[in-house]
């Protein structure tokens, strides 16, 4: 297949190529209402309902097997769902009246493996879904695209030609030039290595960013989600256990084994005494009217700073892991058996075999009830 461009070399300095613009679509409102899914008798995915807004970037997120990958194959008309319905601006697309399949859905998928075509050129695999089209016009539209993502000089080269990024840039030219109104991605970056990943990540937010496409990613990286998302979809076991901002699932997740997802926590179980959960590291409010006699509480690592003399805590640092901006510190209190994590700035750290004076910032501490339950 020939395409009108110059073909030349990419070199070192300029390896994301010439850029375009991406051209923008109409978001669609994806709605998943009541939905379940089954598997010989064994539910994968139960009474999950969210909508994802025209425009919004979501993750769908959680551990292997909590049904995140389900739901976006529900989304894409790969799956059909057992129970509930899914709509597309308010049209049904899935439930008990109505199955749309996936070619008759406004919809671009990406997955881990790329999923490009061995036999076709790189033009051709990101002109495919362009059939519509007169050749020409499709060459044009796919040219622009691999343009936008950098790779316009490698239209007539083939897929075993490109790195494992390059490919996945390939597949995202690939997914959003039809411009589809919800993008559907299943851990699209997985399979990259953590410097790659980084930036084909911000790549495809700025692309995303520019469609303007409704976008719905699964990830089982909690700082994924949080770089990229407007809004997390929090799965387990199931079901959908909290939505909202990255910065609310952060700061107030819905329960214990949420705040463990989201970062590593030192866990005390604390005595309540007037209103306050009393732990060796200092005491924290509870809510008013919390009648527990015991509270959990979780501390995150960055939230255990060294303090001056008059007003810390004395720790004996037992540990030190040197980590560029910052050290992580095992760390030896009064009172408590084990260890404490903590992550302290690289100028502030003391060195291992020292005893030093430690105080924790409250913006760091989440309280909860006992048995996990989030009261914070």
């Amino acid at each position: 297949m020939g395409i009108e461009a110059e073909q030349k070399p990419v070199q070192a300095s300029d390896r994301w190529g010439r850029r375009g613009t991406a051209g923008a679509t109409f978001a669609g409102l994806l709605t998943f209402e009541a939905v379940g899914k089954s598997f010989g008798g064994i539910a994968a995915v139960s009474d999950v309902s969210f909508e994802l807004k025209p425009g919004e970037i979501a993750c769908l997120l959680g551990p292997s097997g909590c049904g995140k990958t389900t739901l976006l194959r529900i989304a894409a008309g790969i799956e059909r769902p057992s129970r509930g319905r899914v709509l597309f601006d308010g049209t049904e697309m899935a439930g008990p009246n109505r199955f749309v399949p996936p070619e008759k859905r406004n919809i671009g998928l990406m997955f881990q493996d790329f999923a490009l075509f061995p036999h076709l050129s790189i033009i051709e695999n990101v002109a495919f879904g362009l059939r519509s089209l007169p050749r020409q016009e499709a060459n044009r539209v796919a040219l622009h695209a691999l343009e936008r993502v950098g790779l316009a000089a490698y239209a007539e080269s083939y897929p075993h030609h490109l790195s494992g990024g390059e490919q996945q840039r390939v597949a995202l030219a690939r997914a959003v030039v039809p411009r589809p109104q919800v993008m559907l991605m299943d851990e699209p970056f997985s399979g990259l290595d953590q410097r790659l990943r980084d930036s084909v990540r911000s790549e495809t937010l700025a692309l995303l960013r520019e469609t303007r496409a409704s976008s719905l990613m699964v990830t089982h990286d909690p700082v994924e989600a949080m770089g990229l998302a407007d809004k997390i979809f929090l799965m387990r076991q199931g079901r959908l256990i909290q939505s909202g901002t990255p910065e609310e699932l952060y700061h107030r997740p819905a329960d214990a084994a949420a705040a463990r997802f989201f970062s590593d926590v030192n866990e005390f179980t604390a005595r309540v005494r007037n209103g306050r959960a009393e732990t060796p590291l200092g005491s924290f409010a509870v809510p008013a009217g919390y009648a527990g006699a015991q509270a959990l509480v979780m501390v995150r690592p960055q939230g255990i700073r060294v303090a001056k003399a008059e007003t810390g805590i004395e720790g004996y640092v037992l540990e030190t892991r040197f980590q560029g901006d910052d050290v992580r510190c095992a760390i030896l209190f009064k009172g408590i058996e084990e260890p404490v994590a903590a992550r302290i700035a690289a100028q502030d750290a003391p060195a291992r075999g020292l005893t030093a004076c430690f105080e924790v910032d409250s913006g760091h501490v989440l309280v909860f009830e006992s048995n996990g339950t989030d009261i914070t």
